[in-house]
């Protein structure tokens, strides 16, 4: 017989899982795996809720092994390391966002690019190395291989760190390999959610002109003057449209939902980019003519690398980049789900796992 959940691995560990498809979570008993001699243990404190959490406790990408403990963007405080670990000690503040594995042996993993690995393991719903399921943050304590761990640096406020694991590295990572980290180039960000609030800081940062492009006019306010947009576009304004007809050089879209292509690439220069970085449920329609008039170019990212999943988060420490959050107690996320689900947030929830993850006895 298999064993149970809270005997599976010596570490007692506590959690709130979703047991179905309704992706109802509720508390959960578990265990974690003893510490390795190349693995960090870490007491998590914060841990953000991606729009792909929602997915995940719902099966809609039908890849999800329950119960499932979501959560990949986790920080907290290291309370274990093994006798080979090199890069952290007891006491440091540390992170994990979406992955906790890989072959660490192919050509994507040697060129420091894990997140392309075909055997990438994801930090839940997903079987590690021992064949045992990865369960997330939403948990009172966390161990990963050191390979698997970014350090946060002191100057990044812990909650508003947790979603540049994930948020953060998703937009910093195309801004970077598509060229558009150039100063004075013109960038669209399209869609101003969890990943869009944060791209726009990054743009800046890396000295680009940002352009936010979003079906909601009510948002231009908050994308200006909070959050530092040089100009707001809503793409349902077909006058709008027109007057910004090829002036990007490329466009991150982090549109999550399903929506039309067609608008954006009207948006771009000749040889300008577009890179899709949200998920839609179904496919979209890829209107190729329109691609082919101007040689420009639609692509697609995810995650990004250990090393540059280090490097953004020491990129954002030094530009005080942090996610826009709103920080919860565990016991509210059913209703921070039907929120995110809703868009009714600003911009990213993060669940307070210390003061509020206990144990019902």
């Amino acid at each position: 017989m298999a064993k149970s959940y809270e005997e599976e691995h010596p570490k007692k560990a506590f959690g709130w899982a979703a047991r179905d498809s309704s992706g109802v979570l509720s508390p959960f008993h578990f265990s974690r795996r003893e510490n390795g001699e190349k693995d960090v243990t870490f007491k998590v404190l914060y841990c953000g809720i991606c729009h792909s959490d929602l997915h995940m406790v719902k099966n809609e990408w039908g890849t999800s092994t329950y119960p499932i403990v979501p959560g990949h963007e986790i920080v907290g405080v290291v309370t274990e390391v093994g006798s080979k670990v090199e890069k952290f000690k007891v006491g440091d503040k540390v992170g994990v966002g979406c992955m906790v594995g890989s072959c660490r042996s192919c050509e994507s993993c040697v060129d420091d690019l894990e997140n392309y690995c075909p055997k990438m393991i994801l930090t839940y719903s997903a079987k590690y190395y021992d064949g045992t399921t990865t369960y997330g943050g939403y948990s009172d304590i966390m161990v990963a291989d050191e390979h698997f761990v970014v350090r946060i640096p002191d100057g990044l406020p812990l909650d508003a760190a947790a979603p540049l694991l994930c948020a953060g590295i998703t937009v910093y990572s195309p801004l970077k390999y598509f060229g558009l980290d150039k100063p004075g180039l013109h960038v669209g960000i399209a869609g101003l959610g969890g990943l869009g609030h944060v791209a726009v800081k990054f743009a800046k940062a890396l000295g680009a002109k940002v352009t936010v492009i979003s079906t909601s006019p009510n948002k231009k306010k908050e994308a200006i003057e909070h959050l530092g947009a040089d100009s707001f576009l809503v793409s349902r304004d077909q006058e709008q449209l027109k007057a910004a007809t090829g002036t990007m050089d490329g466009i991150v879209d982090t549109v999550s939902a399903v929506h039309p292509l067609l608008p954006l690439i009207g948006l771009l220069k000749p040889h300008g980019k577009l890179v899709m970085v949200g998920a839609p449920e179904k496919p979209l329609e890829l209107p190729v003519f329109s691609l082919l008039l101007g040689r420009k170019v639609v692509g697609g990212s995810t995650i990004g690398g250990m090393k540059e999943t280090q490097e953004m988060i020491d990129f954002a420490a030094k530009h005080n980049i942090t996610a826009d959050i709103e920080v919860i107690p565990i016991d509210y996320v059913n209703t921070a789900m039907e929120r995110l689900l809703k868009a009714d947030v600003r911009y990213r929830f993060v669940i307070d796992i210390a003061n509020t993850l206990k144990p019902s006895l």
